[in-house]
């Protein structure tokens, strides 16, 4: 089995460039992000929908209501 190493030098140049991009990108997205407290402003902003619905009709009110808002922007 070879390994990458022996196997990018075989691409051309050009496609060892985008390699290392990718393996950048790759290192950068797997950075560790700075937490941040977790904020809870939207509690209780469907509670007048207690009554009506059990959480999971809610949850799937919302959906259906984010698929038709989504419709909307298009």
């Amino acid at each position: 089995m070879e390994s990458i190493e022996e196997k990018i030098k075989q691409l051309s140049p050009e496609s060892q460039k985008e390699v290392m991009d990718f393996v950048d990108f790759l290192l950068q997205k797997g950075e560790k992000r700075p937490k941040r407290k977790l904020k809870l402003d939207w509690a209780g902003a469907l509670k007048e929908f207690r009554d009506e619905y059990t959480s999971v009709e809610l949850q799937h009110k919302i959906s259906k209501w984010r698929l038709e808002d989504e419709l909307n922007r298009h």
